[in-house]
């Protein structure tokens, strides 16, 4: 993805099913899971560079000893960082023998994380501040086992304003600024209801403290409290959350737009929001690794035991797209495949781009991530032009003009030709961390391989997605350009992106998108100012209806127009200013036929169709076309109206 566009959160849980000698015995170390957990989060990186946060509940503590830890860290390389201070304290307790490593008493005793429940946060952050208290875990302390919690999540409310003034009504004192402190308020309510409850019935006939809290322990109804909590949550999400007497629970949201995973074995149950790191750090196939159906929860009770159910009514599956273009890592068998089909549906319109001059054009990808992409398209170019000369040799050889020429310049002309044209220079990644200052130091983390274009040629190169358009305008076409091609074509392998996100992607200003752009540009180049001013009255009318009537009233910007008049504008809009080259910038969009298509089974579309999954998505659609057409900016979704 060209355009500067952040990743999901991510999430790992590591859930010791044996005792921690087990592990020592067999694989020689005592921090068996606290190494699972840390390559877990290392396997997904990508997914989230705001910061990172870890946490460890143990079980059957003594009393008088913590039970319950986290850690977090905001600052840059945060996550190796995190874990290196972990070993470090860990080797020191070593040497001054506080703790004797070869002992798994003594190493869940005396380091933080020697525990049975480990769970690690990757934050993207779509709401709060950028700094160590934004990052997950989120921790709800006290001096009851079961009243401590501790909350991570991969999610996005759309009603969190809503969700607080429950907290309000109800006498509570919420912390403004993220959703993550609401739904931890929101179930640790529950849990201190649920506790209470028990403790009252259990205080009259047991007298022994000790005997108490083990009673809770047992009895306390997670299903009950997770599925009370959730009944007003309105988003997608993928939550963990950790109780202090060792109960975990694991849920997702009802729609399946936030991805989760899950493996169990005789050793571990453990989770993550891709199914290739549970595979490659635990070893296992890809049949091994289980997607949470939508409305799931897990509970593993402090004592093993493992109940799957559902917290509400599953809802239709629309799991986000994104996560197959883009956002999950492409080394996973089923996105491969299908970030190759996506770059096979785009031929027909490639082919026709380029006049089916396959001889005169190079073709490439850009960034790194399109890379899969490129192959699929490859391919399907192809078996294109081999289908191409089938159908003419046949012809020929049916009307008899076939010649030995004729076979020559069928077979070894005009074959599609790839190059690397683009290099990303890692080593300068680090420093673009930020949008500000982003056009001024993108074109040199990018090189170029001059001399593959000859003159004449066109250059058609591959990309995920275009959000804004930003990027391609004011770096990435100058820095194509320098090859002097006779015609840049661009292919997104995602279709036109007109509508906001608010379910966990930071996509959620709709007056950025090149497409939102260019539909606002054909109508005022019309003369229909009026129309665009209508929408607006019409997103207000919707905002004042209840949530279930709600409907969307952007779609009314785009239905004058066909995907290829927009398309064309945006090739006028992003082409790039101030340079000496002057050849012809040709931007083409994925179907979202073909997208269908290429996706096995139910993908989210709302992005590109406007069709969202819950009430919020619709209040989310109109907030952000009033606030753009108020001239406010920043996340629709955050936005006082």
């Amino acid at each position: 993805m060209s355009d500067f566009l952040k990743h999901e959160c991510g999430i790992a849980a590591v859930r010791l099913r044996k005792p921690l000698e087990y592990y020592y015995d067999r694989y020689g170390t005592c921090l068996w899971g606290f190494n699972k957990l840390f390559l877990l989060m290392e396997k997904q990186h990508n997914r989230g560079h705001d910061g990172v946060g870890i946490g460890c509940a143990k079980l059957n503590m003594p009393l008088g000893l913590p039970y319950i830890f986290r850690r977090r860290d905001a600052e840059k390389d945060s996550l190796s960082t995190l874990f290196r201070n972990e070993i470090k304290y860990f080797n020191k307790l070593a040497r001054k023998e506080i703790l004797d490593p070869k002992n798994p008493a003594s190493v869940k005793s005396r380091f933080d994380f020697g525990g049975e429940v480990l769970i690690g946060h990757l934050r993207y952050g779509t709401s709060g501040d950028f700094d160590e208290g934004s990052c997950h875990p989120y921790l709800r302390r006290s001096n009851w086992p079961t009243r401590t919690l501790m909350v991570m999540g991969n999610f996005n409310m759309t009603n969190t304003a809503d969700l607080n003034r429950k907290l309000i009504d109800r006498g509570q004192h919420p912390v403004f600024g993220t959703d993550t402190q609401t739904v931890l308020e929101e179930i640790g309510f529950h849990l201190d209801e649920a506790h209470t409850s028990l403790y009252r019935a259990l205080h009259h006939t047991i007298t022994d403290g000790h005997e108490i809290q083990e009673h809770i322990s047992a009895q306390l109804d997670i299903d009950s409290i997770v599925k009370t909590s959730a009944h007003a949550w309105d988003g997608g999400y993928a939550i963990v959350g950790v109780i202090g007497n060792g109960d975990m629970f694991v849920l997702r949201d009802p729609h399946g737009i936030r991805p989760c995973h899950m493996l169990i074995n005789d050793e571990v149950v453990a989770f993550a929001s891709e199914r290739v790191p549970l595979m490659t750090v635990f070893e296992t196939t890809a049949e091994e690794v289980t997607v949470l159906p939508p409305a799931a929860l897990v509970i593993i009770k402090a004592d093993g035991s493992i109940q799957q159910t559902t917290f509400t009514n599953p809802l239709e599956y629309k799991p986000c797209s994104f996560e197959r273009i883009y956002f999950s890592r492409g080394n996973d068998p089923a996105i491969y495949r299908e970030r190759k089909a996506m770059g096979a549906a785009l031929v027909p319109q490639i082919a026709e781009s380029i006049g089916h001059a396959f001889d005169n054009t190079v073709f490439s990808f850009i960034p790194n991530t399109a890379e899969t992409a490129y192959y699929g398209m490859m391919d399907g170019l192809r078996l294109y032009r081999r289908q191409q000369v089938r159908n003419e040799l046949l012809s020929s050889l049916n009307d008899g003009t076939l010649t030995s020429e004729k076979v020559d310049s069928l077979i070894l002309k005009n074959w599609p030709c790839g190059e690397k044209i683009a290099h990303k220079d890692i080593k300068m990644r680090t420093f673009i961390t930020q949008e500000k200052g982003r056009e001024q130091l993108v074109s040199h983390v990018y090189d170029i391989t001059y001399g593959c274009i000859k003159e004449n040629d066109n250059l058609c190169i591959i990309d995920d997605s275009i959000v804004r358009g930003t990027t391609l305008k004011k770096s990435i076409l100058k820095i194509l350009a320098r090859t002097n091609p006779k015609k840049i074509i661009v292919c997104s392998t995602a279709p036109q992106i007109r509508f906001p996100d608010c379910y966990g992607i930071d996509m959620s200003e709709i007056g950025k998108f090149i497409a939102f752009q260019a539909a606002v540009a054909l109508h005022r180049r019309a003369g229909r100012q009026e129309l665009i001013d209508k929408i607006y009255e019409n997103a207000q009318a919707e905002l004042a209806k209840p949530p279930s009537e709600m409907r969307n009233a952007v779609k009314g910007l785009y239905e004058h127009f066909s995907d290829d008049e927009i398309s064309a504008e945006i090739s006028r809009m992003v082409y790039p200013e101030n340079i000496a080259w002057h050849g012809e910038v040709e931007i083409l969009f994925q179907s979202i036929e073909n997208l269908h298509a290429s996706i096995k089974g139910p993908c989210g579309d709302w992005y590109f169709t406007g069709d969202y999954p819950t009430p919020g998505g619709y209040a989310t659609v109109n907030s952000a076309y009033i606030s753009w057409h108020q001239g406010h900016t920043g996340r629709g979704y955050e936005l006082p109206l």
